[in-house]
């Protein structure tokens, strides 16, 4: 006779059956853990703490409403206004970390140069001060009559200058100006304008050799920018310097107008060239691609690298502030739709504050915006046509 299976020992049965059937995973895999809802201590709890407030960005942005800045623009006339620039200026110049007393030799050094179609392409080296060296890709248009009106560029966060003047991944020329940046430099000199771009520090030949070994795309800012402010500078300062030098530079060349010089950049190179234009009156014109904003709405909120950060600005000024520091020279601003590290509600905002104070100078017919249908990019559809008509003019 059967014995029969009590329910126990059925239960049983049908468990190692569905276990028999089951995929076994290969040795040594692991199985994937379940999601975790888990975020920190407190997850779960929401009783007793309706007061209490954990979040740092929100904390700092009360102390950003609270922010006296004590050279915010108030002029109401230009005489006014340009008290006010001299005296922003001065206290900027100390907040970026000032910058060297005396102007060490160029030392300029040509390591190559080559022709393109429409221009030809020079690889530089000069000293930006002692210790600090500096490479350029100088293009310069072969229909323009010499002396020639220059723009400096500055690229953002990448590579590195290479991005910026044709040259891809393995050094080699490039006809499809890929990349968010789009070879901007190149542009300029199809527009027939001398391109004069850096290497900005942190970036391609000038980084440290243990970033410089994780390949191209591996930025070295957090060590030379953490060390700035260990010694009370800071990397923006350093890259200002660099600009202004590059104006030297530029100066010592009979092929390129020293009186007819610009300054442009994306990203990072849009940070250098706010900067450098509000400091330098030697730049004629400025355009500034992905970064006018508010410190509040952009490095304030958002991660960025650390080179974007001037210790105790916000006690003195914002960034359109800053911009203003340009009026009533020429300005271009562009930003993206879709840009989500300098937020376009932002960028607007800001804009129509830098063209308030183009306003008290009259000048409001020298800055322009450009709103464009893309992400975080250079764009240049009416930018290029603004920095070429008031370079030229």
């Amino acid at each position: 006779m059967k014995k029969r299976l009590t329910r126990r020992e059925l239960g049983r049965l049908t468990a190692g059956l569905v276990a028999a059937n089951a995929v076994t995973p290969a040795a040594g895999a692991q199985t994937p853990a379940p999601a975790s809802t888990y975020i920190g201590p407190l997850t779960g709890v929401d009783r007793g703490l309706e007061d209490r407030r954990f979040d740092p960005v929100a904390f700092a942005r009360d102390l950003y409403a609270a922010a006296p800045r004590r050279l915010r623009f108030q002029a109401r006339t230009r005489a006014e206004a340009e008290a006010w620039q001299r005296e922003l200026a001065a206290k900027l110049t100390d907040l970026v970390g000032g910058f060297p007393a005396a102007r060490s030799p160029l030392r300029p050094h040509t390591i190559d140069v080559r022709s393109f179609p429409g221009y030809r392409r020079e690889k530089v080296v000069f000293d930006s001060r002692d210790g600090v060296s500096v490479l350029a890709y100088v293009l310069t248009p072969s229909a323009t009559p010499s002396p020639a009106p220059a723009m400096i560029c500055v690229p953002g966060h990448g590579r590195g200058v290479d991005d910026i003047v044709g040259i891809d991944e393995q050094g080699r020329d490039r006809t499809n100006k890929d990349g968010y940046q789009h070879d901007f430099a190149i542009q300029v000199a199809e527009a027939g304008i001398a391109a004069v771009a850096i290497e900005p520090m942190g970036f391609g030949c000038r980084r440290d050799a243990l970033n410089a070994a994780r390949g191209l795309a591996q930025k070295g800012c957090e060590p030379i920018a953490g060390g700035a402010l260990m010694l009370g500078q800071t990397t923006i300062g350093w890259r200002v310097w660099d600009i202004m030098r590059t104006i030297d530079y530029i100066a010592t060349r009979a092929d390129l107008d020293s009186s007819r010089v610009g300054c442009m950049g994306i990203s990072g190179g849009g940070t250098a060239t706010l900067f450098a234009a509000a400091l330098d009156p030697r730049i004629g014109v400025a355009m500034v691609s992905g970064y006018l904003n508010t410190f509040r709405d952009s490095v304030g909120s958002l991660a960025h690298c650390v080179d974007n950060y001037v210790p105790g600005i916000l006690n003195w000024a914002e960034m359109h502030d800053i911009a203003g520091l340009i009026a009533p020279r020429p300005l271009f601003v562009e930003s993206g739709e879709r840009d989500h590290i300098f937020p376009l509600h932002a960028s607007v905002a800001s804009f129509q504050a830098v063209r308030a104070i183009y306003q008290v100078f009259g000048a409001q017919d020298r800055i322009e915006q450009e709103v464009f249908p893309d992400e975080h990019a250079f764009w240049g559809r009416r930018g290029i046509p603004f920095i070429a008509r008031h370079l030229r003019s």
